[in-house]
């Protein structure tokens, strides 16, 4: 069994996405997980604290490769794959609203978008869960500094210590790594990541709707719909 996981830049489940797929991979040892990684998804992996799990999805192999937007070039030829067969599945995981948006209108402009055009051309089943459906969603934040309990010290270990050089005045997202070293290091608490309420737009959800009615797409509300369709996928391979 061959899948194919499209990741772009939102967090909203993210952990929970990879602890999935590192889960299939344990009980399913013959499955194999190629990751396609727009820019933005790539940012955020790195913010999460995620690259080593990746790793551990898609080992580097055959069909088990990490391909990052940025090494791509603009026609990424890697997606062609989806035109020879080499996959039973391409799930999209997490797909912000410019994500869904782009699919449902047709727009094949980044890695994962173009990945999906190719799986839908290629009559490969396609599964997408977007983060902004409907309402309002509670998304797990990055780290930051809370500047109401920050005590602004002379000497700052999170400051000092941080391996990536990300914190000045505030956290550099764009070179944190999410290794929590910082979080350990303030005394009063002040590094921490948190909740954020999001209202779902209008356009969003209507988008949404929109990529439901898509050929060859499926559209799933929550992560755990990842997992089931992969075992319904495992069990009529076999």
């Amino acid at each position: 069994m061959n899948i194919a996981w499209g990741i772009t830049g939102a967090g909203h489940f993210l952990n929970e996405t990879f602890e999935i797929f590192q889960k299939l991979k344990e009980e399913n040892p013959d499955l194999k997980i190629t990751s396609f990684i727009s820019s933005a998804g790539e940012e955020v992996i790195q913010m999460y604290g995620l690259i080593k799990k990746l790793n551990t999805i898609s080992n580097g192999g055959y069909l088990e490769e990490v391909f990052f937007e940025r090494g791509q070039g603009a026609s990424v030829p890697k997606t062609g794959r989806f035109l020879l067969d080499r996959y039973d599945a391409l799930i999209v995981y997490p797909a912000t609203s410019n994500t869904t948006a782009k699919i449902a209108y047709g727009i094949a402009d980044t890695i994962v978008t173009n990945a999906v055009a190719q799986a839908v051309k290629g009559s490969v089943p396609v599964f997408v869960v977007p983060v902004d459906i409907a309402g309002i969603m509670e998304s797990k934040m990055p780290y930051f500094i809370d500047r109401s309990i920050c005590m602004r010290c002379e000497l700052c270990p999170p400051v000092q210590d941080c391996p990536q050089n990300a914190i000045t005045e505030q956290i550099d997202l764009l070179k944190c790594n999410g290794c929590g070293l910082c979080v350990k290091l303030c005394s009063f608490g002040a590094i921490k990541g948190g909740l954020a309420k999001v209202r779902i737009r209008d356009i969003d959800s209507e988008n949404v709707e929109r990529l439901r009615r898509l050929e060859g797409i499926t559209v799933l509300e929550k992560p755990a719909g990842i997992k089931n369709a992969i075992l319904e996928l495992i069990i009529i391979e076999r």
